[in-house]
């Protein structure tokens, strides 16, 4: 930003003028000496900065803007950089900030349009006419609508962030602004019938699948929340889990909850009765319930060498050994995650939604309203019973 006050002066363009061979007095400049006008203010890297206006009335409502700019720190010239520049700063900068399932998205993005547009171009050359050609390019070659959506929605707030807070592009210059999202239909919610939950835990003669499945249709909680669970999570006496952030240590894996928010969720019976089982199994001293001492050895080992990150998957083959579950317990298609939303969906018929919404650990309560509220078997017979009373007591009357 500028470091002193907005100036608005006039700018003479043309020599002092003459009268009988003298230069005519001062007093008299204004009117007689051609003249425009000029906005001028220092910016924080000390170089002078100028606007020239034709009027006094333009230059200084110019000079009141930047001047609020100036205020809110806005003010200085945006410094030139490249798309793959700014790519590479974003990772660094953002590392810490995000998670790191965030940020793999934001530089997955990043790295497309660079790929298309090139790692050259000045971040303030580019215009939503590129933007509008990058999505046409993805909409041609992803088959999912839904994918290139989120490129747009995730590009849009990268870009945001390099007009503030790093200034590299002004205020109305981000290309992915108006970009609109493509309309499309969405995937219907897949609810787990309570036979279907019983079908699996009837099938899954393992405790630790059993005592898995059960905190997931019961207690809402995300696989990797599940699996990063420890015996001090989980109050036995009130039947309660508690969902916590965890450094990573000499026994403990580094965790952090989707939403970075702790949260308490309840857990049913059969949920505190299997993880008591459990723990009666468990090596004594060992913090994990559903971490293997010898899967913990080899996450260690893969960390030492550098092949682990958090989007390893923390149990081998997981989604293929539900899904053999699944079949043997023919129950339609569904994944480890439905049994959350089934969840989410039967807090939702006796709880008010902003409760639903803090077990759930949803940032934003529209997430919980659109992606996790499923219409159950169950509520099209009571819409449909409900139809039929309003008919009949019109044709009675």
């Amino acid at each position: 930003m500028a470091i002193e006050k907005v100036g608005v002066y006039r700018k003479w363009l043309e020599p002092v003028p003459k009268k009988k061979g003298k230069p005519i007095p001062k007093s008299e400049w204004p009117k007689r000496r051609r003249h425009c006008w000029i906005v001028r203010w220092y910016g924080t890297n000390w170089k002078k900065y100028g606007k020239l206006f034709k009027t006094r009335k333009e230059a200084e409502k110019n000079a009141l803007d930047l001047q609020n700019r100036v205020n809110l720190g806005r003010a200085d010239k945006p410094q030139n950089i490249t798309l793959q520049e700014f790519r590479l700063e974003h990772e660094q900068v953002m590392r810490d900030q995000v998670a790191y399932s965030t940020l793999y998205d934001q530089l997955r993005a990043l790295r497309f349009f660079e790929n298309f547009i090139g790692g050259s171009v000045l971040l303030s050359k580019i215009k939503p006419r590129h933007a509008e050609a990058f999505i046409a390019h993805r909409l041609s070659t992803v088959p999912s609508v839904s994918t290139v959506n989120k490129d747009i929605r995730t590009l849009r707030s990268i870009f945001n962030l390099a007009i503030e807070p790093r200034g590299y592009l002004r205020e109305g210059q981000n290309p992915f602004a108006k970009i609109r999202e493509r309309k499309t239909t969405e995937n219907e919610i897949r609810y787990v019938e309570i036979e279907e939950y019983l079908a699996l835990m009837d099938k899954a003669k393992n405790l630790w699948w059993r005592g898995l499945l059960s905190t997931a249709y019961g207690s809402g909680l995300r696989r990797n929340e599940i699996l990063n669970l420890t015996w001090k999570n989980i109050d036995f006496e009130n039947q309660l889990i508690t969902v916590v952030a965890k450094k990573a240590s000499n026994n403990l894996l580094e965790c952090d909850p989707k939403s970075r928010r702790n949260r308490v969720v309840p857990m049913s019976d059969e949920s505190a009765q299997l993880l008591a089982d459990l723990q009666l199994k468990a090596k004594e001293g060992f913090p994990y319930i559903f971490i293997s001492p010898q899967r913990l050895k080899r996450i260690r080992e893969r960390q030492k060498i550098g092949t682990w990150n958090p989007r390893s998957q923390i149990i081998n083959n997981f989604n293929r050994d539900f899904q053999v579950l699944r079949i043997k317990a023919s129950v339609d298609e569904c994944v480890i995650h439905d049994l959350r939303r089934s969840a989410i969906t039967n807090w939702a018929k006796k709880l008010p939604i902003q409760v639903v919404q803090q077990l759930a650990g949803h940032a934003d309560i529209s997430t919980t309203r659109k992606y996790y509220l499923a219409v159950r078997s169950e509520d099209l017979v009571s819409a449909n019973s409900f139809l039929n009373e309003i008919l009949a007591k019109v044709k009675t009357n």
